[in-house]
């Protein structure tokens, strides 16, 4: 019997006896595994990336780490990520800082307050007063470095709900203060702070007060800074705070017409008593000039082209202004409701500017009670 190999490869003794035959073993498998994408590609480069991405003569800065190139659409997907998140610190700063003066708002004040709604979309009486305190070792007369101090001024803003209108009170106006008889409206604030100022101007006006700003003044030239400055346009100003620049003070200087200014003269303006330079004005024209400063402010902050352009504009800041912003006041509104106020102002447009009072203090009824009529309608 032959010993060649039979068909299959098997030998005669293999074919004879199957059960010698060897077990045929199963074919290898493989597991396939796929590697994430790296963040950054590998040093010295990955052949098979250059390849896919083309040509691998490419410099690499030129494409994205994998081999992928960077094109138009995706670098201005990157610009508007970025914006997104500038944006979006700013929102967070300001929710912050508003929680922060939230809290510095006394209890008497909060109660004397009104309850109203959402300021973007109900009608809202805001009261702003600004106290006449002034920092120590001024040279003005009369003016108060500690203790209480009257408000240098009194305006009520009505937002929301589709108004947008402003009155100022001149602050020599004579009215029934509860619990002083009367007095300047002004010496309510020093009487019994922000919650008796409130009840006064409730009980003068007829209206509610539903949230209170008070204005710290030592703040405000920062403010101003961050919006990079606004523009004055009026008439021509001379003044002397503090006694001039002399006298440790500061004197403002502008002309007639169109000035940039920035947060020291802005607050030298809305702090200007007397205007040598148009020595007939009265503190009615001082109420007016700060209903201008606070549209500009607005102006500023609600205008895409003042918040882009460079270097006036306030974008590029927008986190310092979102910071800024509460900490420049004392108001019982947080940033939810602080936020809401600033949406309705941008909506309303420009209100035209109303100012209460006369030379000699008293006001009377009916000039009063028309002065309401157009603040609630407006």
């Amino acid at each position: 019997m032959s010993d060649a190999p039979g068909p299959g490869g098997l030998g005669p003794v293999e074919q004879r006896e199957p059960h010698l035959r060897p077990l045929q073993e199963p074919p290898p498998s493989y597991t396939k595994y796929r590697t994430r994408p790296r963040l950054l590609p590998r040093r010295g480069g990955d052949a098979i990336a250059d390849l896919r991405a083309g040509d691998p003569s490419r410099p690499r800065d030129a494409r994205r780490p994998g081999g992928r190139a960077w094109t138009w659409q995706r670098a201005l997907k990157w610009v508007v990520v970025a914006l997104v998140g500038w944006v979006a610190l700013s929102v967070v700063l300001f929710f912050a800082s508003a929680q922060i003066q939230s809290g510095k708002t006394s209890d008497a004040t909060k109660q004397a307050l009104d309850p109203a709604g959402f300021p973007l979309t109900s009608a809202n009486d805001i009261l702003v007063l600004g106290s006449d305190q002034r920092t120590a070792g001024t040279k003005e007369p009369g003016a108060s470095t500690s203790g209480p101090s009257r408000s240098d001024s009194i305006m009520l803003l009505r937002v929301g709900g589709g108004h947008n209108s402003r009155l100022s009170i001149a602050r020599d106006t004579v009215v029934d203060i509860p619990g002083h008889g009367r007095s300047k409206i002004n010496a309510a604030y020093s009487y019994g702070g922000a919650a008796l100022a409130i009840q006064t101007v409730k009980q003068y006006l007829g209206v509610e007060v539903n949230h209170v700003i008070e204005v710290d003044f030592s703040r405000f030239p920062g403010l101003i800074n961050a919006l990079g400055g606004v523009t004055y346009t009026g008439n021509c100003v001379l003044s002397r705070i503090n006694g001039g620049r002399r006298n440790g003070g500061y004197t403002l200087r502008l002309k007639k017409g169109k000035t940039h200014i920035d947060g020291d003269q802005a607050l030298a303006l809305a702090r200007t008593r007397t205007n040598i330079c148009r020595p007939n004005e009265t503190d009615l024209d001082r109420a007016k000039r700060q209903q201008f400063l606070l549209t500009a402010m607005k102006s500023k902050l609600a205008s895409p082209g003042g918040m882009f352009a460079i270097p006036n504009g306030a974008f590029y800041r927008l986190p310092l202004v979102g910071w800024r912003i509460p900490r420049a006041f004392t108001s019982d509104m947080n940033g939810f409701t602080l936020s809401g106020v600033f949406a309705a102002m941008g909506v309303g447009g420009n209100p035209t500017t109303q100012v209460l009072g006369t030379l000699s203090g008293e006001i009377p009824v009916a000039q009063r009670e028309a002065a309401v009529r157009r603040f609630l309608k407006n």
